[in-house]
């Protein structure tokens, strides 16, 4: 039989021969084959890890745009690409944001704005999958560059999808060494899943956050006209978890014509707790109208009927009474485990108004004896009723907290009162720990046959 032809070790001559034709041995490029592979197999764990890492920070982060931007820089470093995109569709399909890294965001969105329904990156939505272009210009389906834009060559897009649904595209351009890979894309799509995930996550949180709202607000009442007294109030839901919370207001007309007013919060966080405020603020009212009284004894009868409860709840409240007495007003109030009311005169001063006694939160001892406490209130001055998310915050005094309040509120003592309330619970852009009630009652300005003869100024 004929002999087998000895291919390898033909292919090992030639080898040996081109090596020598190079000045090296097979054993010099064995070394340097399993170097590269070295390279190569550190260069893909730093990948990896680099991957992990950037996934790990973004589920940490709660705020949607830094974590937008964290992925389209990611992906750049990653790739190791020039330029990097992510945009963003709102309900409408259209693009509402757009994070760019390797660019001017801001001076190329005032030239030339977001995309609009034409070129590659719609069509990169209308396909639904990953697109890899060698020559965007060169591309049918390139429309060319607007005014601001970098002028770009390769580019490795992605769509951003859960369930079928698209939320927008990452996109990279101009990778610094040479085409875009089979890792690359797979690169970016793992990202491009963390940024989708991220915005439907964000948006499900807020239409929770707004049905909570919102209900929360329809079991709140209307303020009344309490004319000549003026009233604004403000509700504001907790920030961190779209939470049922306990608190509410009312403010009435009493039939001897003296107005009460009510700040009041149901102890807990629960889908049980709105119904429960809803049950404790219509008590009280029907109290305050029917049997009347000073505040103390309406805040004792409302202990005694939470009786009635199985399990009773507990709340605390500020049940205030402004009645004008003899050509002034006067502010009777009974504090159950509340903050305190604050005071803020047409100058400017402002103080809280401190019981004789703090008294228990109403539903823990129905026995328990309440106290009242008085106060003129001067002409023009503002009063506040508010519920402790107003002025508590994590790992800060609430000496402190209380003071600041009162700070602000002397430094806005002469703006309109919705203004104030505005200012007070959200014009600081700060986060709340539970929901926030402000309520305001700003008397009218000195009488003018009593101010006849002073000076008013220019």
């Amino acid at each position: 039989m004929p002999e087998e032809p000895r291919r390898p070790k033909a292919a090992a001559g030639r080898l040996a021969l081109a090596l020598e034709a190079l000045g090296r041995s097979p054993d010099e490029a064995g070394s340097e084959e399993l170097s590269t592979q070295v390279r190569q197999l550190a260069l893909g764990q730093r990948r990896l890890r680099r991957l992990l890492d950037a996934v790990v920070a973004m589920s940490e982060d709660m705020d949607l745009p830094a974590v937008l931007r964290h992925i389209v820089e990611a992906a750049t470093d990653l790739v190791g690409a020039r330029y990097g995109a992510l945009g963003v569709l709102g309900s409408d399909g259209e693009f509402v944001d757009l994070i760019t890294v390797g660019v001017d965001e801001e001076r190329m969105l005032a030239e030339s704005g977001l995309p609009q329904g034409h070129g590659l990156l719609v069509g990169l939505l209308a396909d639904l999958k990953p697109m890899r272009v060698a020559d965007v210009c060169a591309d049918p389906r390139s429309v060319g560059f607007p005014a601001g834009h970098p002028m770009m060559t390769t580019l490795l897009g992605v769509p951003l999808m859960v369930r079928g649904r698209a939320y927008g595209n990452l996109y990279l351009a101009d990778k610094d060494d040479g085409a875009f890979t089979d890792d690359d894309e797979a690169i970016l799509t793992a990202l491009a899943s963390v940024a989708s995930v991220s915005i439907e996550n964000t948006r499900l949180y807020e239409d929770l956050r707004q049905a909570a709202m919102h209900f929360q607000v329809r079991m709140l009442p209307e303020l009344p006209d309490l004319s000549p007294l003026a009233v604004e109030v403000r509700y504001e839901p907790a920030s961190e978890l779209p939470r049922l919370g306990g608190d509410w207001y009312d403010a009435l007309t009493l039939p001897d014509g003296a107005v009460c007013l009510v700040v009041g919060d149901v102890t807990g966080h629960a889908v049980a707790v709105a119904p429960v405020m809803g049950q404790i603020r219509n008590m009280l009212r029907a109290l305050a109208y029917d049997h009347g009284g000073p505040p103390s004894l309406v805040v004792s009868k409302l202990d005694r009927a939470l009786t009635m409860f199985t399990e009773p709840p507990t709340a605390t409240l500020v049940l205030a009474r402004v009645e004008r007495t003899g050509g002034e007003y006067v502010l009777r109030w009974s504090n159950a485990g509340h903050p305190p009311p604050l005071l803020v005169e047409a100058d400017g001063t402002a103080r809280f108004l401190a019981p004789a006694r703090h008294g228990l939160p109403v539903g823990v001892e129905p026995s328990f004896g309440r106290d009242d406490a008085e106060h003129r209130l001067p002409a023009g001055s503002t009063l506040l009723l508010f519920t402790d998310g107003l002025v508590e915050r994590r790992g800060q005094d609430i000496d402190a907290t209380l003071a600041e309040l009162a700070d602000q509120a002397a430094r806005l003592a002469g703006v309109p009162l919705g203004r104030l309330c505005a200012e007070l619970v959200t014009g600081r852009g700060q986060l709340f720990d539970d929901d926030v009630t402000l309520l305001a009652l700003r008397l009218p300005g000195e009488d003018p046959v009593r101010t006849s003869g002073r000076a008013t100024g220019p």
